[in-house]
């Protein structure tokens, strides 16, 4: 390992006090397993950790620790201001050129005006962190980073501990025994307001019906309650590894876990251009790959589900003319098949104009009309007056931007949160002028399906 600072490092770690200074070094890490160096932050960071990896394997990231944390209690501005915070920080940079660009990772809630008394109440609308440690695998290389943001006038003291802690982690990823990650045994599976939801799915089709809304996503919860604690790990050992196509991710918080797999991005920027995948109508999967074929040929000619499709392609591409240049938008949607799911699927993508940071796109994105509605403001307000549920995270926008504007964010949905031995899980669907409440609640049992599974869970419905 590097153990020798730099002159340009020496020279910054003293000066004066109450400066703000970010400091980072990266070293490469030869081979190690991801959830192992996640693992291996249990005993000393258990609720300051997080887990990351893209949907197609070409980047995984792990935090153990806090170099700082970013938050907002804000309705209107918390895009704003935790875009501010990260970019005043990043001013305060001081790396060298071989050094990974350090992270920051975090959520936002749902419906920030959402203030019901949940789960979630340890959760801020914005709850972003630094890590002191971050593993990056890219494109099969490993480095490890330590991140360091200091006013204190010892910071090179505080380095070289940093130092001795990221060897003593990395020593237990790579030697230390990982313990065998059984399922957890489920007790039993509550369904939360059941029938308030059937009610709420046939009221909300009523007032689409007469014209107060176009589209309106309504979502339940089930809770599971299991044997003993479940360990992060092992949460996302699963549903990281029945979940192939999706991106994964993890956020630790006052002794919660919310994790997922989802198949929607967001919003990426990478070297100055943005992608995101509008990702709404949805069929389950066949049991062969003819009826697997059929179903799918199904979707793609339903005209309830192009119908809801389309919506989020619209406003998708109102954001991108808006932010972006040289617009590419396929004509047709195609089919994204995730092992319990096929979903309605079209890309978009273009050059971000001079100016615009990832968080400028994420507020102008969500909610789509995949989990809001249309028009966005009525479908917010029907989702508060009728759903009766504290989304918290669920559905929000979950992910990382870099010190260099390079980043990308997922719709947290497929997800959960592990609470000790229990676990919330949520799911929703898009209620149009035809839906009905029993085909609705039946599409929900699909969609909770793969961390159901991996939580050890078996459906009911």
């Amino acid at each position: 390992m590097n153990r020798k600072l730099t002159a340009t490092r020496e020279s910054q770690l003293n000066v004066r006090q109450n400066e703000l200074r970010f400091f980072t070094e990266t070293v490469d890490a030869g081979r190690i397993s991801p959830l192992a160096f996640f693992e291996a932050g249990d005993s000393c960071y258990k609720d300051e950790r997080f887990y990351w990896q893209n949907a197609d394997k070409t980047l995984t990231l792990v935090g153990i620790g806090h170099a700082t944390v970013l938050t907002s209690d804000g309705t209107n501005d918390r895009f704003t201001h935790i875009s501010t915070s990260w970019k005043k920080l990043c001013s305060s940079l001081i790396k060298e050129e071989n050094d990974r660009e350090p992270v920051l990772f975090g959520g936002f809630s749902f419906d920030p005006k959402s203030v019901k008394q949940s789960e979630w109440d340890a959760f801020p609308s914005a709850h972003f962190v630094v890590p002191s440690f971050q593993l990056s695998i890219t494109n099969g290389k490993t480095e490890i980073s330590i991140n360091l943001v200091t006013k204190s006038n010892d910071g090179a003291e505080q380095f070289e501990k940093l130092r001795d802690e990221r060897d003593r982690l990395i020593h237990i990823a790579q030697v230390e025994e990982s313990a065998l990650l059984t399922k957890p045994e489920v007790v039993s599976i509550e369904e939360l307001s059941k029938e308030h939801y059937l009610e709420t799915v046939a009221d909300v089709t009523k007032k689409i019906n007469n014209g107060e809304a176009e589209k309106v996503v309504i979502a339940r919860s089930v809770k599971l309650n299991f044997a003993d604690d479940v360990p992060a790990v092992t949460a996302l050992h699963h549903i990281s590894n029945e979940q192939q196509e999706s991106y994964h991710f993890g956020l630790q918080k006052d002794g919660q876990l919310f994790f997922g797999a989802t198949p929607e991005r967001l919003i990426e920027i990478s070297n100055g251009r943005a992608y995101s995948a509008c990702v709404a109508g949805s069929i389950k999967r066949g049991k062969s790959a003819t009826e697997d074929r059929e179903l799918g040929d199904e979707l793609l000619e339903d005209r309830k589900n192009r119908e809801e499709h389309q919506y989020v392609v619209n406003m998708i591409s109102q954001v991108f003319k808006s932010f972006c240049t040289d617009i590419k938008i396929s004509k047709v949607p195609k089919l994204m098949k995730v092992r319990d799911i096929q979903h309605l699927f079209t890309p978009v993508e273009g050059k971000v104009e001079q100016g615009t940071d990832i968080f400028s796109l994420v507020q102008a994105l969500h909610p789509t009309p995949a989990l809001g509605g249309v028009p966005t403001d009525i479908a917010m307000e029907m989702i508060r007056s009728e759903e009766n549920l504290d989304r918290g995270y669920y559905a929000g926008p979950i992910g990382w931007t870099d010190t260099a504007g390079n980043g990308e964010f997922a719709v947290a949905i497929r997800s959960a949160l592990l609470d000790g031995n229990s676990a919330y899980l949520y799911a929703g669907g898009g209620i149009v002028a035809d839906s009905e409440p029993d085909k609705e609640y039946d599409e929900t049992w699909v969609k909770f399906r793969p961390v159901m599974r991996a939580l050890g869970g078996k459906l009911n419905g």
